[in-house]
Formats: C-alpha cells, structure tokens, sequence
C-alpha cells in the first residue's frame, strides 16, 4: 500500500496507469539482474489483495528469461488484433521468439492445450493459487502415457499432471494464437478470481529487498 501511496503523490504530468506501469517494469529488470470480454468482475489494479500481502511464495521465479519490456497490462484494452475494447486477464510481457518460460511457484501441471487464441497453454496449479502461460512454442500431443506439450527443438517434455518446481524451465515464447508479436501472456487466479500478476511481482521485490536490509 505504501507503493501505490507513492505513486499517486508522484503521479505530477502523468498518467498514474502509465507511471506506475514504467516503475514495475525498473522494479522486475532490478530483481531479475540480481538473481476474451468480461466474464466476471476482475480485482481492480490499485488493489494489493490480502492474499497477495500475506503468501508463501516471496521468493517465486519472475516467469521469463531475457524480459525485454511489459506490452500490455491487467486491464480493460484495445485489443491489437481487433481493435475492439476488452478486459485483457493477464500481464504481457515481450521477449525475444524461444527464450524460456520459468514456472512461477511450485506446483502441479493441470492444464494443457493448443487448440484456443491463447495459443500453446499451460495452466499449473499451486494451493489456492493458478498460473496460466499462453502463446508457447510446441504443441499438445496425447500419447498413452498422458497429455504432453512437446517442443522438441526447445528440448521441453511436459507432462499434465507432472509436478514442477519454481523457476523450472516449462515452455519458450512463442506465436501461437491470437498474437502480433513473441510475447508471454502471464495470467494469475486466487481462490478462481483473477489477479493483477503486476501487483504479485511488485509484492515478490518488495519482501526481497527487505530480507536484503
């Protein structure tokens, strides 16, 4: 709360969306170098949810490599394929076509598919918590041993059901689905309600720099 106070004393000639969107993107580059229409009510971004500001996860994997920049935030949006204005579930964030995707929090792989506009898809379930990782590279293949997202070249074998740990390299940036460019789209649910994963980031480098104090 403390944050977002800040941001609205310092919001002078701005936009506040826009400068506090330029301050997570410093606060995530900072923490990485050191180690569609609505179908429900979302939870508004200026909100730092109980759940987030009490949790065992403070020291999850920020969710891809070689992050370049943040291309589109929680919120209601002008779609870039479209064009219509929608609520827009997750958090973009562009890299480089096949860098690798980290799973955020340890847990069990409960969903994949390929077959939607999200593209390549894997949803992982930790406690309350669920994590969905969309416009992979590969595909889903049903095989007799179970469901698998294959990305032979990325050399990446995920299995459905398959516990994985935090920071565990799932998938790669891709194309897949509705996309104009290599990006991940990052979607976080608590209790089967959607979160701004820009405040669980904000929340992770607030309690690591504290432990650093």
């Amino acid at each position: 709360m403390k944050l977002i106070a800040s941001l609205r004393r310092t919001a002078k000639g701005l936009r506040l969306r826009q400068h506090y969107f330029l301050l997570l993107t410093l606060l995530v580059m900072a923490t990485c170098i050191a180690i569609g229409g609505v179908k429900q009510q979302p939870l508004q971004a200026q909100t730092v949810p109980a759940a987030i500001r009490n949790n065992p996860w403070q020291y999850a994997s920020f969710p891809v490599e070689n992050f370049q920049a943040y291309t589109s935030p929680f919120g209601y949006r002008t779609s870039p394929v479209d064009g219509t204005t929608q609520f827009h579930y997750g958090l973009d964030m562009a890299a480089p076509l096949g860098s690798y995707v980290r799973n955020w929090w340890g847990g069990k792989v409960i969903e994949l598919s390929d077959d939607t506009g999200c593209g390549t898809r894997i949803a992982i379930q930790s406690g309350q918590w669920k994590h969905i990782y969309c416009h992979l590279m590969g595909h889903v293949e049903e095989t007799p041993q179970g469901r698998y997202l294959i990305d032979r070249e990325g050399g990446v074998i995920l299995g459905q059901g398959q516990d994985v740990p935090a920071s565990a390299r799932i998938a790669r940036v891709g194309m897949t689905g509705r996309t104009t460019g290599p990006h991940l789209h990052w979607e976080l649910k608590y209790a089967d309600k959607y979160i701004d994963p820009a405040l669980v980031l904000q929340e992770m480098y607030s309690r690591r720099s504290a432990a650093r104090s």
